[in-house]
């Protein structure tokens, strides 16, 4: 086997953007190596900035003390979609990091809730996230502790005057239901975007921010670069929700903050702008939507 189709070998580093960018969403904690490696590895091709996103109570801590300790990282924090039901309904197989839990019901998820509130009180961190609902891996019997937990990280980012930022793996109709019943806050984005075309001039209609993850360069995702290109170049951002989501033509090895520029470019092509302004836009739309 050659070295480049290891999947352990990390993808080479891509040519270097000429105009700096964020990674709009990120999870470093679950990434390979330290937070300084991987900081600096994406500063070389300029990646300055990225959003290091909680899923859990143990991960939102982790995101807000790395924050804290690096000027280029801000921090979201939130139970995931899949993690309400969890907390809730327990988790026998211990699927999450957490391991096997037993169900806590309502108050468990109150509990949780309450301390992400707290710690979305502080300054370093931007924005609420991710929420939403995942119908993919939580079935009939979790919705309603998602829906809740949805509901509650909605209320939480409005309070706090923060991004609110969305998970939503086939739930389109359902989270767009909520957040017209809850009233969105004024910054909302759709993390790893998912929907049609149709469903961007509508998430463009209500303002809402559209970013785009490695799988927009996957071959079968024509229904997502249909999306990216009606997608106003104002509400459009760049992730790499690493580790997940490598993009072509490294789907399979490990995805990390040093990858956006691969995206990006893809991007750029599908919406007919030269890399240089698309990473302009992508830039401001990211300081915007994060408030920094």
């Amino acid at each position: 086997m050659a070295p480049q189709d290891d999947k352990n070998t990390p993808p080479p580093l891509p040519e270097p953007l000429r105009v700096p960018v964020a990674d709009s969403h990120t999870h470093l904690d679950m990434q390979a190596g330290t937070v300084d490696e991987a900081l600096a590895k994406a500063a070389s091709v300029g990646v300055t900035t990225v959003v290091q996103v909680g899923c859990d109570l143990a991960g939102s801590r982790w995101a807000a003390d790395t924050a804290a300790a690096y000027e280029s990282v801000h921090a979201t924090v939130a139970l995931h979609p899949n993690e309400a039901p969890r907390i809730v309904l327990g988790d026998p197989d211990g699927w999450s990091r957490q391991g096997a839990r037993a169900a806590g019901g309502d108050a468990a998820l109150d509990e949780a809730l309450d301390g992400i509130d707290r710690l979305a009180a502080l300054p370093q961190v931007r924005g609420v996230g991710e929420t939403g609902l995942d119908y993919f891996r939580t079935g009939p019997d979790g919705m309603a502790a998602q829906e809740r937990s949805f509901r509650a990280h909605i209320e939480i980012a409005k309070r706090h005057g923060k991004a609110l930022v969305i998970h939503d793996r086939e739930a389109h109709e359902d989270v767009l239901r909520i957040l017209r019943e809850e009233g969105a806050p004024d910054r909302t984005v759709f993390h790893c975007y998912s929907g049609d075309a149709a469903m961007a001039e509508v998430c463009a209609a209500a303002g809402y921010f559209m970013s785009f993850a490695g799988n927009v360069t996957f071959k079968n995702a024509q229904p997502l670069r249909d999306a990216l290109a009606v997608a106003p170049p104002e509400l459009v951002l760049v992730e790499t929700d690493a580790p997940f989501l490598t993009p072509a033509p490294y789907r399979g090895r490990a995805n990390a903050p040093y990858l956006v520029p691969v995206t990006l470019r893809a991007m750029a092509e599908v919406k007919g702008m030269t890399e240089d302004a698309l990473a302009t836009a992508v830039a401001a739309n990211t300081a915007r939507a994060f408030g920094y």
